[in-house]
Parts: structure tokens; C-alpha cells; sequence
């Protein structure tokens, strides 16, 4: 048996990092397990541990072309690339995928310890998040994918989005390598599952989950020390004595059709065509790895690889020299450092990449300085490389230009961008690049701590429900939206069903109880839910209150003569803002985004909140933000001084003296009513973000559960 290490930038950029750690890389072993006996399995096994620290997965040949040439390279990798033309969608290759995903969890358990950082990479594994929660709900999971996240608009497309992007929210810290690719995963996340972010965090129903950005970097060092490699010295000289005094362009990559490598070709012919004094005086050295040869794309793409090179070697060929220097195969390190030692131009033009590491390699060998990059504006590491010559891979001209213009750089002007870029890459090398992850992971793994310290434990239920049961006057303030109801986009699709009904009749029944409904809709609609129960009311975010059996009124004398100054110009936002809407109320006016482009909204919310606030400063108005809404009202008018009805000394209810009091909200419009509470009442905010309340609960699901036991 032969033990060979993986080509490509992902096992190219983590093989430095996981051998300096205590860490243990898990993989495909990289042969069908049909073809081992159970003697060979152990062996590789054993092998594998002690030589490389790594833990072989054995795939059964179905596997590896259901799942890998399947799904993972026939579905995701086109899409995520945005190559939609060539996406299969199967439902048999997404079984495939799900099945591949449990089995590397089942890998993991055997190892894994509750202590253990488990660090999924890329694509092929989106679903392993999940599975691994299921079993380990507690684990430290971190997430990164090493190729592009897709707009909405493509990812769309994915008919098991959902599933891909609830796993993925399994994770702790979702990392990308740019902030493009954040910005499409956030918006997806947004449109397809209806979460909100704040600054990169996702509060779900579970967990506080972090994205960000982390541009990988490379072992700077080595590369940078690989000039003085004998072995690279020994190949540069043979690779300069071969070319002689030509100039050099290296092009180096998988044979992937994500790479631009036909067009990279053309263009060169483009360039020899429209520039001859160049013939005979510079070589392309092109190198290609075999990669998913017996993907049926990849196949055609070497076909037609091989076909332009023959074409374009034999359109301009002289004797003695050949334009175009074609490598079919895998290149060991030293022989791809020598080639970045000797060439004079690094030709990157990948038509999408989530990073490209070959364009930071060739920069990092530039000892003496003296080298020119050129690099597609679709790789993820033109974010950092600006100092290069930025070009759009599909603009055969400008490819043309920056070639010629490439060749004829000065030797000043090269080293001065080299150098420049070189502190950069050298700053944020592959160790910092991991660093940060892993630094990221621990504080969000802090902030859970921090919040889940708040949640109410089983136990502090327990305590709870002792007191609710021994104590004789109750008072409960529950918020409607996102408390009792989940929170919808569609305000209108969220009335109550017969079984929440039902849960507040029983409550109410109780003689100890006094409930009471606090919303931010208007009096109308409460009083059409709820009529039947026996409940108080406070409507439009304190607006109006409706003790039990009596009538609306508001909590002081309010006029509504503003609104026909503030109303045109929420009606000029929402005719900009399609998706948008306005709720009129008695006392207020509500300008209501759920539905719209989450990108969209923050510029909409900016702009109407400055128009806003220069018109109300004299109309002794306050401008309320609540859960994807815009409130203008009053000002003193909110929920907090609405429920002070209840329960201050001075209200014609200051003979109950409350020895029970819970409040439950999930929007910072509840959080008035947490603040005038005495400390002895229970204080419990729906969702783990921060809050002036006592203690959390994870959902919907969790209220009415915690009620449930309450009547029971």
C-alpha cells in the first residue's frame, strides 16, 4: 500500500495546521472498502494513526459514486459555483449524501470525547451538523465551507435547502472565506428559514449561532523558505535551462471547469495573435491535476483541454519553441515551488473560487520580490490581494492587456506590490487563519454559556410551578407575537388556534388568576380573539387597556391629529419598498417589512427612521423599533406603563396584594414590562439574546409547554 496526501487547497492549507495540534484528521480513506479485507482495514487504520494522525472512513464503492461524483460533485459543487447548467438534482444522490453524513457522525463517536472541538470542512459534509447535535447536543461544532456560498437566488434552486441550511445552524460558527459569501449564507438563512441576524449572530430556537468571515491563509514560512530548497534549486535551473531567456507564465490548477481554464487558453492565443513580438520569447507552463476523472464534465473538459493546447501550440509553434508547456498530472511541492520560483507571471483567473491558495503560494515564494500576479476577480482571495492585477475572467481583452501589461511591468513597481502583499499573507498565515476560528468558536461557545446560565432549568420550573400552586393572587402578563404564537411574516396567518385557546381558558377559569393579553395589535382584533375568555387586554403596544369585564380606555387623554403629517411618508417608503405595508391603529401608525429583502430593509429602515425622527421631535412623539416593524406613537405610551395597571399601588386594584407574578415577552417592546416588575416576579424572555428579564425559554413551544404543567 501507498500513502499519498490529498492535492487541493483544502488539504494543501490544513495539512500545517492540524499536525501542530493535538488533533486528529477523519477522512476517506481514498479506496472503495469492497476492495479491503478486514486485515487491511486495520492496517490502514494503524497506519494512518500513527504516521499521519488521521482516521480513516471506509466508503463502499456505491457510496463514492452516489455520494461523492454524485451529490457532492454533481449538485453542490455546479451550484454553489453558480454552474446551474450543469446541477443534477436526485433524490437518491441526496439519500446518498444524508446516509454518507450519518456515517462519518458514527466515526466521530467512536472518538470523540464531550471535551473535543469538532471542526467539519466543507461541502461534503453540510449535514453532519445535525447529526452530530442529535447525538452529542452539547459538542463544540465549528463549520467551514472552502467554496463559494450562491445568491439566494441560485441556492434557491436546491430543493433541499431547508435541511442543508437547519444542519448548518447545528453549528456553533459557521465560517466562510469573504464577506460575500456570509452576506448570501445570511440571506438565505433569512429567506428560507425567517431568522434575523445581529452583526453575523442567528438566535434560533436552540442556540446562538455565529458566521463571520475568516480568509484562509497559507504556511507562509514554507513557501517562502522553499527557494532555498536544494531539490527546488536542482528543478528551477532545469526548468530555466529548458525555457532559456524567455519569460515565464505559470498556470496552475486542478482540471476543474470552476478554473477558467479554456479561457484562460484563448486568451492567450489572443494574446500571441495580437502581440507577435512576444512569440518566441515567453512559454505558458500549464499544469493540470487529474481531479473527478470519471465525472462526465471533467471528461469533456480534458478533451477540450487537450484539443486547445494541440491547436494553439500548433497555430504558432516555431523550431524550437512551443507556446504552451502542458502538464497532465499531480505536482509534488517542490516541483510547484520551483515553478513559482522561476516564472515571471502567475496567471489565476478562476471563473468562481472560494479562495484560491496557489495565487497566495506564488506571491509568498517572491523572495526577491520580482513576479507578477494576475488574478480573477471571482477568487475569494482578491479580497486581499489588490495589489495584483484584478481581472474578469470571462473579458478575454483585459486577460490580453494584463498579460502584455504583466510582462512589461518594472521590476520597481513589482516589488513594491510583492512586498506589500507578502506582509499581508505573512500576518495572516494559515496558523492566524485558524487561530481566529477557533478563537471565534470559544466566544460563541461563551456567549450559549452565559445565556443558557439564564434559561429556566427544569429545576427552577419545578420551583416555579411550587409557587404559582401556593400562592392565592396571580397576576400573568403574557405577550401575543412571538410568544404565544410564533412570529410570522404574515401577521394576518397568525391567530390563535382552538388548542391556545383553550390553554388561556383554563388559566383564566382559575379564580387566583388574573391573565392578561399584552400585544402590539389593535383593540379590535384582541377583542374578536378573546372576547370569550376572561382576560385583560392591553392593545397597541399600551395603547389601550381592557381590564377584565370592562370597558377599552386609554391610559391617558391621546389625539391622533399627527398622523396626517407622518402618514404620506411611510406611504411614499412602502410604494419604494415593495413588500412593504402600513397598519393603521387608533393611536398609531405601523410600518411593517417582514416580507422584504432582509439587504433591502436595513437601507429602508435607515432612511425612514431620519425622516422620522426630524418630523416627530415637535409632536412630543416617540418612534418605536420593534421585530421587523416601525411604530410611531405617543411618546411614554408602551406596554411597561400599561401594565402598571395592574400592579401599581396606585390602580383600583391595589387591594390584591400579588405573592405571584410571571410576565413572559420575546420583543424589546416586552421589555417595559420586565422593568417595572419587583424582583420577585418571574421575568422570562422568549429566545437566548439578552434581556432586563430573569431567565429564558428557547421557543413558542416552551411557553406552552411551561403553561400547560402551570393548569395541570
Amino acid at each position: 500500500m501507498h500513502f499519498r496526501q490529498s492535492i487541493g487547497g483544502l488539504a494543501t492549507g490544513l495539512g500545517s495546521f492540524y499536525k501542530s495540534y493535538n488533533s486528529i484528521w477523519m477522512g476517506w480513506c481514498g479506496i472503495p472498502s469492497e476492495r479491503l479485507n478486514v486485515e487491511e482495514k486495520k492496517e490502514i487504520e494503524a497506519k494512518l494513526m500513527k504516521d499521519f494522525a488521521s482516521y480513516p472512513i471506509f466508503l463502499s464503492k456505491g457510496d463514492i459514486e452516489r455520494y461523492y461524483r454524485g451529490f457532492c460533485n454533481e449538485t453542490i459543487w455546479p451550484l454553489f459555483h453558480c454552474f446551474t447548467q450543469y446541477v443534477v438534482y436526485d433524490k437518491r444522490l441526496w439519500e446518498s449524501y444524508k446516509s454518507v453524513n450519518r456515517h462519518f457522525r458514527d466515526a466521530i463517536l467512536k472518538i470523540a470525547t464531550p471535551d473535543d472541538i469538532i471542526w467539519i470542512q466543507d461541502y461534503h459534509l453540510m449535514i453532519l451538523p445535525k447529526f452530530i447535535r442529535e447525538k452529542m447536543y452539547n459538542a463544540k461544532v465549528g463549520f467551514f465551507l472552502h467554496i463559494p456560498f450562491p445568491p439566494f437566488e441560485i441556492f434557491h434552486l436546491l430543493p433541499w435547502r431547508k435541511e442543508i441550511l437547519e444542519s448548518l445552524l447545528d453549528a456553533d460558527l459557521v465560517g466562510f472565506h469573504t464577506y460575500d459569501y456570509v452576506h448570501h449564507f445570511l440571506e438565505s438563512i433569512h429567506r428560507t428559514l425567517g431568522y434575523d441576524h445581529t452583526i453575523g449572530q442567528i438566535t434560533t430556537e436552540e442556540r446562538m449561532v455565529k458566521v463571520d468571515s475568516f480568509p484562509m491563509g497559507i504556511d507562509y514560512s514554507q513557501y517562502a523558505g522553499a527557494v532555498d530548497i536544494p531539490e527546488v534549486k536542482k528543478k528551477s535551473k532545469k526548468i530555466r535551462k529548458k525555457v532559456g531567456d524567455q519569460k515565464i507564465i505559470i498556470s496552475i490548477d486542478r482540471l476543474d471547469y470552476t478554473k477558467g481554464i479554456l479561457q484562460r487558453m484563448e486568451a492567450f492565443d489572443s494574446f500571441l495573435e495580437n502581440n507577435p513580438e512576444y512569440k518566441e520569447k515567453v512559454t505558458l507552463i500549464h499544469a493540470s491535476a487529474p481531479s473527478r476523472t470519471k465525472v462526465e464534465h471533467y471528461k469533456l473538459l480534458k478533451k477540450q483541454v487537450d484539443e486547445l493546447v494541440g491547436r494553439i501550440n500548433g497555430r504558432h509553434s516555431t523550431i524550437g519553441w512551443t507556446p504552451i508547456w502542458y502538464l497532465y498530472r499531480s505536482l509534488p511541492f517542490n516541483d510547484i515551488t520551483a515553478l513559482y520560483n522561476v516564472a515571471d507571471v502567475a496567471l489565476v483567473t478562476p471563473l468562481k473560487d472560494g479562495m484560491n491558495l496557489i495565487a497566495k503560494e506564488f506571491i509568498a515564494t517572491k523572495t526577491n520580490g520580482k513576479g507578477v500576479l494576475i488574478l480573477s476577480e471571482m477568487a475569494g482571495a482578491a479580497r486581499e490581494l489588490g495589489e495584483a492585477i484584478i481581472v474578469n475572467p470571462n473579458d478575454k481583452e483585459e486577460i490580453v492587456k494584463s498579460l502584455k501589461l504583466a510582462l512589461e511591468m518594472s521590476e520597481e513597481e513589482q516589488i513594491e506590490n510583492n512586498r506589500t502583499m507578502q506582509k499581508r499573507l505573512q500576518r495572516y498565515n494559515v496558523e492566524r487563519w485558524a487561530k481566529d476560528f477557533m478563537d471565534g468558536l470559544s466566544q460563541i461557545k461563551e456567549t450559549q454559556q452565559q445565556l443558557r446560565a439564564r434559561r429556566l432549568t427544569d429545576k427552577m420550573k419545578v420551583k416555579l410551578i411550587a409557587d404559582y400552586s401556593k400562592s392565592n393572587n396571580r397576576l400573568l402578563l403574557l405577550d401575543y407575537d412571538g410568544t404565544l404564537v410564533p412570529f410570522t411574516a404574515r401577521p394576518e396567518k397568525a391567530n390563535p388556534d382552538n388548542e391556545l385557546l383553550m390553554i388561556l381558558e383554563s388559566l383564566s377559569l382559575d379564580t387566583k388568576n388574573e391573565v392578561v393579553i399584552i400585544s402590539g395589535r389593535d383593540k379590535q382584533t384582541l377583542e374578536k380573539w378573546f372576547s370569550k375568555i376572561s382576560v385583560g387586554l392591553i392593545a397597541e403596544h399600551g395603547a389601550w387597556v381592557k381590564e377584565k369585564d370592562k370597558d377599552w380606555e386609554t391610559i391617558e387623554p391621546l389625539k391622533n391629529n399627527w398622523k396626517e403629517k407622518i402618514l404620506p411618508i411611510l406611504e411614499y417608503y412602502v410604494d419604494r419598498t415593495p413588500g412593504a405595508f402600513i397598519e393603521e391603529k387608533e393611536f398609531s401608525l405601523v410600518w411593517h417589512y417582514r416580507q422584504i429583502d432582509n439587504k433591502l430593509a436595513l437601507v429602508r429602515n435607515m432612511e425612514l427612521k431620519d425622516a422620522l425622527l426630524s418630523l416627530t421631535d415637535n409632536l412630543n412623539l416617540g418612534v418605536l423599533e420593534g421585530n421587523k416593524i416601525i411604530e410611531i406613537k405617543k411618546v411614554g405610551i408602551n406596554k411597561g406603563r400599561a401594565a402598571l395597571k395592574w400592579n401599581s399601588p396606585s390602580n383600583p386594584l391595589e387591594n390584591k396584594d400579588w405573592n405571584f407574578i410571571l410576565a413572559i415577552g420575546d420583543d424589546v417592546t416586552d421589555e417595559d414590562v420586565f422593568n417595572i416588575l419587583p424582583k420577585s416576579a418571574y421575568s422570562i424572555k422568549v429566545g437566548l439574546t439578552h434581556s432586563q428579564a430573569r431567565f429564558n425559554l428557547d421557543s413558542v413551544k416552551s411557553v406552552k409547554l411551561l403553561i400547560k404543567e402551570l393548569i395541570s
